[in-house]
């Protein structure tokens, strides 16, 4: 199973417009972050895991010519704004794009892609099947996926477990009856914003908390955010088993 990371920024990606700071200023390519995002391919299957602003140029830089579905943890704009985009995908298959969310996400689809799920539906709009879960796990054309209830400040998101896989983003609480299904994952990806604490994300040192608790053999830390540092100089404070994601990294695990 190889995943890729599309992208490992937050809500307004780094650089940030206008932003002259160390790390938008940086010349280094781990500091220029589009928003969070995955692309998961494990036999001839690929699975994105959010399509947020930049889902287009993600695609063409990875050079991709198929998809089999979208896994959304959470409505807001930065991870579900570039759906449009998967007609692309309708064009080149032929086929609808199968798009898996909560009940909340996928009310919060239909309203920004109104015109997908109109009576009159206008030529050349995307086509995409929704399909919400719960907390049980479910089917992908064979392959198990373990939604995970997790809290972003007030609302209530999914991560994702698939095989030897756990995807967490925009998290800032895990329920305990989360914790205990993605204990001694193989590789946890999980959120942290900055280094000092926020309302809805977790801080650097409450995500390495959470690490040490799941105890994976690997963790990668995504959706960061200008206030962490720069890349180069974070890398060196944590511990040997911990990683800040960055653009394109890709990263090869077991299916177990």
């Amino acid at each position: 199973m190889e995943v890729t990371f599309l992208g490992t920024g937050t809500s307004q990606g780094v650089p940030l417009i206008g932003c002259e700071c160390p790390v938008c200023q940086s010349d280094d390519f781990r500091d220029n972050r589009l928003r969070s995002s995955v692309m998961i391919s494990t036999g001839e299957k690929v699975f994105i895991i959010d399509a947020g602003p930049d889902f287009r140029q993600q695609m063409l830089r990875e050079r991709v010519v198929h998809i089999d579905a979208v896994l959304i943890t959470h409505g807001h704009k930065d991870h579900i704004g570039g759906l449009d985009d998967v007609r692309a995908f309708n064009y080149l298959s032929g086929q609808p794009i199968d798009v898996y969310s909560s009940k909340q996400s996928a009310t919060d689809i239909r309203r920004d892609l109104f015109y997908v799920f109109s009576a009159h539906q206008y030529p050349g709009i995307p086509r995409i099947n929704i399909h919400q879960v719960g907390n049980k796990p479910f089917d992908i054309q064979g392959i198990e996926v373990i939604p995970l209830d997790i809290s972003h400040h007030f609302l209530n998101i999914l991560g994702f477990r698939i095989a030897g896989l756990t995807y967490i983003t925009d998290c800032r609480t895990i329920p305990g009856h989360t914790l205990s299904k993605i204990l001694n994952t193989k590789i946890l990806v999980i959120n942290a914003l900055r280094k000092t604490p926020h309302i809805s994300h977790l801080s650097l040192g409450q995500a390495l908390k959470i690490i040490d608790k799941v105890k994976p053999e690997k963790a990668y830390i995504t959706h960061l955010s200008h206030k962490m540092g720069k890349h180069e100089e974070v890398s060196h404070e944590l511990p040997e088993n911990v990683e800040l994601a960055y653009d394109g990294l890709r990263i090869v695990t077991s299916e177990q």
